[in-house]
Order: structure tokens, then sequence, then C-alpha cells
């Protein structure tokens, strides 16, 4: 009875020197940052009491650079599984106050296990990153690790979703590891991303930049799109990273759970059928058209600071999740440029592997046009939109709102890439280019008779610049009243649910990256 007693205290005395992490001197620094601890964002981010942990007990096995007798219990990660609105979710946390959460060989060992967990039983992944990369002390072996994370995250995608946390740093081989999940949030001004920091960008370009400059969540969610969002503080994000699950399946065999809700399916909008202006060359916001239809105006953007003129992001229609994508006409007149068709392209893609069915708003004058894009090599770019779209076997529904001209109708979810369902509204314009223009290059011969061209302009208008000859031709299945929107997109969603497609079978594409 003694001996089961002194190894209950024994149990007791690892746990809580396992729970103090680096103990309290380097919490209250965490803290004094605007920075919760490991645990403090498990806490927060898992439904109460649901949180399992792994290898509390584990310790780094390096015994040089006096690393031997200096070992603390769990090596600055924090894994398990837990519940997020009760579905099983697997995590890891890393550990600011233990070594600075580098990543040690027993380090990223923990935090392979836990991947090969979630991927056998298909549940999504959430890893919080908080880390001063790779733990020097271990040279090769430390590398080797990241190197097993990074493989470990090209096997999950598209089988489980995987969402990244940053909320410190996160610098060196371990950006790559972050990059390759399919979403990332951050959190402004105490999260950082770059392969090289401020003072080794000093030393071989000579720029002088600063932490939040160089890798900060402003420059990661509006210049390079690497981060999909970024919220105040870490309480905020990772209370949306909890509403952001919502809207994603536990894997890519499965659906995402309907949630209930009062929005009545057959709800109409009257106010939609003056969105959008009568003067085509005005623009309107796309995102109010959104967040009328989807139930409960519940719409969920990603990558709002990156590409505007273009959005994405998810809703839910009569209670199913699906994926939006939008032309933003108030911004570049809703073109397509590189930017846009890479955030889209990739915003499809993800969708398209877990199952998600795709909802898209077309209000498209053509692609961006000038050397700068040319250059940066928009035809591959807008290649990769097209070829998302193309590849994609989910339900696809499509209204065509306004313009939809040239290729960019056709790379926006068209008929001819296996639209399911391609609507209409009586303002929408479907042709090869606008009518101006059009008639400038058709009849060049009169451009001098100003009348002449304006009434030729009007002609083409009225036999181009409208649904119909797409309509008559099969490439649109129905011209709706904008205020029915909702309600036809509900319609299709339904007809759809028990849809069955597969492309041909192959190792994989060879998307135009």
């Amino acid at each position: 009875m003694v001996e089961q007693n002194e190894n209950l205290v024994d149990l007791r005395k690892r746990v809580n020197a396992a729970l103090e992490g680096g103990g309290v001197e380097r919490i209250n620094k965490q803290h004094q940052k605007g920075k919760l601890t490991a645990r403090e964002r498990l806490i927060v981010l898992l439904d109460e009491g649901t949180f399992e942990e792994f290898d509390m007990f584990v310790e780094h096995r390096e015994t040089e650079f006096g690393m031997a007798n200096n070992k603390i219990l769990g090596d600055g990660v924090v894994t398990g599984h837990g519940k997020i609105n009760g579905r099983l979710i697997f995590v890891f946390s890393q550990d600011f106050t233990v070594f600075g959460g580098s990543l040690s060989e027993t380090h990223a060992e923990k935090i392979c296990k836990i991947m090969d967990k979630a991927m056998s039983v298909g549940a999504p992944i959430i890893g919080i990153n908080d880390s001063g990369g790779a733990r020097i002390q271990e040279g090769v072996a430390s590398l080797g690790g990241y190197a097993n994370v990074f493989q470990k995250t090209v096997l999950a995608s598209g089988v489980i979703p995987q969402i990244s946390l940053i909320m410190g740093p996160c610098a060196g081989g371990a950006v790559y590891a972050p990059a390759m999940t399919d979403f990332i949030f951050m959190v402004n001004k105490t999260s950082h991303m770059f392969v090289t920091g401020p003072d080794v960008v000093k030393t071989v370009t000579h720029e002088e930049v600063s932490h939040e400059e160089l890798g900060g969540a402003s420059t990661h969610t509006s210049k390079s799109s690497v981060a999909d969002l970024a919220f105040d503080d870490d309480i905020q994000t990772l209370i949306q990273a909890r509403r952001f699950l919502d809207f994603l399946p536990q894997n890519n065999k499965e659906f995402v759970n309907r949630r209930d809700t009062d929005d009545p399916k057959d709800r109409s909008e009257i106010s939609l059928d003056s969105l959008v202006p009568d003067d085509s060359s005005k623009p309107y916001d796309v995102v109010e058209l959104i967040l009328k239809v989807v139930d409960e105006s519940d719409f969920f953007e990603i990558q709002k600071d990156f590409a505007k003129n273009i959005i994405i992001g998810f809703g839910r229609f009569n209670g199913f999740s699906v994926g939006i994508v939008a032309n933003q006409p108030m911004v570049l007149a809703g073109c397509l440029d590189i930017n846009a068709s890479k955030k889209a392209a990739r915003f499809v893609r993800f969708c398209d592997c877990f199952n998600i069915p795709i909802i898209t708003f077309v209000d498209v004058p053509g692609f961006m046009p000038g050397t700068d894009q040319e250059y940066g090599g928009i035809i591959k770019h807008g290649a990769k939109l097209l070829f998302a779209y193309g590849e994609a076997t989910v339900p696809k529904i499509t209204c065509i709102v306004r313009k939809a001209y040239g290729g960019a109708y056709d790379v926006m979810s068209s008929k001819h890439l296996r639209g399911d369902i391609n609507y209409a509204w009586p303002s929408a314009e479907i042709a090869v280019m606008g009518p101006k223009g059009a008639v400038e290059i058709i009849f060049r011969d009169d451009a001098s008779d100003l009348k002449k061209v304006d009434q030729l302009t009007e002609d083409y208008r009225k036999k181009f610049a409208n649904p119909f000859v797409a309509s008559s031709r099969g490439f649109i299945d129905d011209i709706i009243l904008p205020k029915d929107t909702r309600k036809k997109i509900i319609g299709a969603l339904d007809m759809l649910k028990n849809k069955k497609l597969s492309n041909p079978w192959k190792k994989h594409d060879n998307i135009p990256l």
C-alpha cells in the first residue's frame, strides 16, 4: 500500500511539473506579451473537459551542450485530442515557455504521432504554432524531425482538414508545415512567419525591415496571401477557429453535418431585384448579395484582405455548408487577375477535396490586361482557376449576375466546365466582350460615325449582352428573378445531393503551378 501511494505521489508530482511547462517566470513573460500559454489555448479552443493528452511525460534525448541535465516533461509541445462543438479534433500546441517552443526529435515525434492518429480515425487536426524553430543543440536530428512532419502533412492533405494557428514566431523551416495545411490564421502584432528573419535579410540584401513588416499578420493576409485571416488576440483567433471548423467535414469521405436553421428555404429577398445598377459600368457590393441569400446572413469570408476583386468563403443554404466564390465589382470591376485566380483556385480545390458544393456568383468583365499581368504569368495563373473548376466533381451551381465576358465567362464555372446548374439574372450580359469594344472591332471602318457606332452598340447589346442567346443554346439552365436566388440554389442543392461524378483514373493531375 505504501509503495502504491508513493507511485501516486510520484505521478502527481510529474503531472504538476508537466503542467507548469517552463515555469512561472516564463509563463508570466508569455502573458506580458499578450499571449496565452499552450495549455490555456487548448482550454479556449476545445469543449470543456474533452481534452485527452498524449505523451505528457516525453523528454528529449540530447546529451550534448548541457542538455542532459536540462529536461522538461512534454518537451515543448502539448498533443492530444478533444472536441469542438462535439466533434473529434486532434491538436498540437507548441509551448514557447519550454526551450522557446523549439522543435527537437521527440517534439516532432509527438506531432507525427497525433497526425497518424488523426489520419487513422479520419478527424481534422489543428496545429498551434509558437516556436523559435529547430532546436540548435540537436542539429540534423531536429531538421529530420521537421521533414517527418512535412511528409505527414503532405500525406494528410486532401484526406483530413488541416488548420494552422500561428500564435507566435514561426521561422525558417518551421513555416513549411503550416504553408502546406489548408488554412492559416494569425494573430495581429504577436505572430510572425518568415523563412529568414530581419537580421539575415539585412546582412544579405542590406534591407532594413522589422519583424512585423517582414512576416507579420498584416503582411501575410494582405500582400503574400500566406495567411487566410488575422485576428486581434489569441482568444478571438481560437473562437473563430471553433466557428470555422463547423463549415468543414471530418474527412474526405464524409459530408458536413447539417445545422438546424430557422431561415426559410423558400425565403424571397425582394431587395435583390434592385441590387444591380441599370448602368452596367456602376459597381455594387457582391457581399450584400451573399449575405442576403445564405442562412441567417452567416458568411465566413476567407482572405478578405487579399485580391479583393474576388470573394471566397463559406456559408450555408438550408443548413448545408457550401463554398462561395464571387467576383467583386467594387474592386477592379471584378476582373480576374493573377492574385484573384490563385486565391479562388486553391479554395475551389479545397472544397472539391472535402465534398463541399461550390456556389459561384459571376460578374466578370474579363482578365486584367497589362504587361505586369502578362509578364507575371496571368496565362498560367488564370489556368489554375479554370483547371480547379474543370476537375471539381462536387455539385457546382453558378449564377451569372451581370457581366460574363470572354474567356472569364468560361473560367467562372461555366456549363462547359461541367457546371451542374447555371442560372442567370435578367441583368446578365454574356458575350465575347462588352458591346462598345465589340462594335469598335467588328465595325472599325465606321468608327468615325459616332451616331452609327452608338446605334450599332445598342443593336449588339440587344442581341448579345443578355442571357437569352446563351439560354437558347442550353448554356444557361434558367433565367431567374434575383429575389428567388436563395430558393433556386437550395432547390438545386437538394436535387444534386446524390450526384456521382468521377474523373479518369490518374496518379495525380498536373495543375499548372
